[in-house]
């Protein structure tokens, strides 16, 4: 198959749309449903995500991806009972790692991962297709499909949900080419491999990098290189906790992403774990009620009229004493940044979400003010050389 009818473009009104080869078959083959435009642009962009983690890291890897930025990365690390229960995975259920790893990308956050699309870095095993299952999403890419996986992801949204399967050798050419308004642009691939001789070159005062923070700063780096820039990416225990694509200011990026971190640290709190939902509550109104609760905004689902149809009883609010005191206990994350931080307010923000560890190409006419801010704070801060814009 050489090119493969689109039913749409990125929009309904863009027709015809396909995507195509010209020299040779395509490198995947879709096994069910009709995937559309930017269905592809999330699978071929989250898949090499996740075969980059999967060679860096040695452990299966996991992203959910929405509109070409992924909203969480992961590798299959195990899952403890805290984060079973804010990912909404039961205790007793059997997970493999490829599976932990699902849980983990699509837990960094469960709001913004309504209806995403899944790039696994291994065979698709049955208990990653049962989480798949029973979440809200469009399709999933994969090297290949257990037969029982696949028949429990054919069951998906009335038979129709898009399942792909890309072949692992495929290697694209370089140079790379796109036409944006008729004109062609071409440049050569972004091949650059992230491991950890990227942080050799430790700026700062604090010099130490323990094998988990690079592990955690390569995570970062590599779902940078897939991110719309500026991007800003926080990383803890293997997995995304906060992303901030897209945005123009870099100071933006690093709060957008740092508000995130937060709120994955708080939907951990204990009051939130035993929110009392009513037990036909759907896994997305729980996602978005928790969002609410979590905010400053926790009114909109607490006050009488309201809570009667979420919850058995009225949940105990949660104060901003209560959310500052628990967030104080988050350390250890780490932070990457596709492009050099201009200003120190970037470390000032990242500090305030636990981050003791930063990889960043360098380059600033400020850098020493960058330097400063972090010996300061007690950051390690690496420098990496090179920039991983993607557009």
């Amino acid at each position: 198959m050489k090119e493969f009818i689109l039913k749409y473009g990125a929009n309904p009104n863009q027709s015809p749309a396909r995507i195509y080869m010209e020299d040779r078959e395509l490198p995947l083959e879709v096994l069910n449903g009709r995937p559309g435009y930017i269905n592809f642009l999330d699978a071929l962009n989250a898949w090499q995500l996740v075969a980059e983690l999967k060679q860096a890291t040695g452990l299966p890897s996991a992203t959910s991806f929405k509109h070409v930025s992924p909203a969480g990365a992961a590798t299959g690390l195990p899952l403890n009972g805290v984060l079973r229960q804010a990912y909404q995975v039961p205790a007793e259920e059997e997970l493999s790692p490829l599976a932990a790893a699902y849980a983990r990308a699509r837990g960094a956050d469960r709001l913004c991962s309504f209806g995403d699309w899944i790039a696994l870095s291994d065979t698709c095993d049955t208990p990653t297709a049962r989480l798949i299952a029973r979440e809200v999403s469009d399709g999933v890419i994969a090297p290949a499909y257990e037969e029982e996986a696949l028949n429990i992801l054919k069951g998906k949204r009335q038979g129709n949900y898009s399942i792909v399967r890309i072949d692992p050798a495929y290697q694209p050419a370089s140079p790379e080419r796109r036409q944006v308004f008729g004109i062609t642009f071409e440049q050569g691939r972004n091949e650059a491999c992230i491991d950890e001789t990227w942080l050799k070159n430790v700026v700062t005062a604090q010099k130490e990098l323990p094998a988990a923070a690079q592990r955690d700063l390569i995570i970062a780096l590599i779902t940078l290189k897939y991110t719309q820039s500026n991007s800003v990416c926080y990383v803890k225990d293997g997995q995304t906790i906060g992303v901030g694509a897209g945005q123009q200011s870099r100071i933006h990026c690093t709060r957008l992403a740092g508000d995130k971190a937060d709120n994955w640290h708080l939907r951990q709190h204990p009051l939130v774990l035993a929110l009392p939902f009513k037990e036909d509550a759907p896994r997305p109104v729980r996602d978005n009620a928790i969002d609410i609760y979590i905010s400053r905004h926790a009114e909109d689902i607490l006050r009488d009229g309201i809570w009667q149809g979420l919850f058995s009883e009225r949940p105990t609010p949660l104060t901003e004493e209560q959310k500052q005191q628990f967030l104080s206990q988050m350390t250890g994350v780490a932070l990457g940044s596709d492009a050099f931080f201009p200003f120190a307010d970037n470390i000032e923000r990242a500090a305030k979400s636990g981050v003791r560890y930063i990889a960043e190409p360098g380059g600033s006419i400020r850098d020493a003010e960058v330097i400063t801010a972090c010996d300061r704070l007690g950051i390690a801060m690496a420098f990496t050389g090179l920039r991983l814009f993607h557009h």
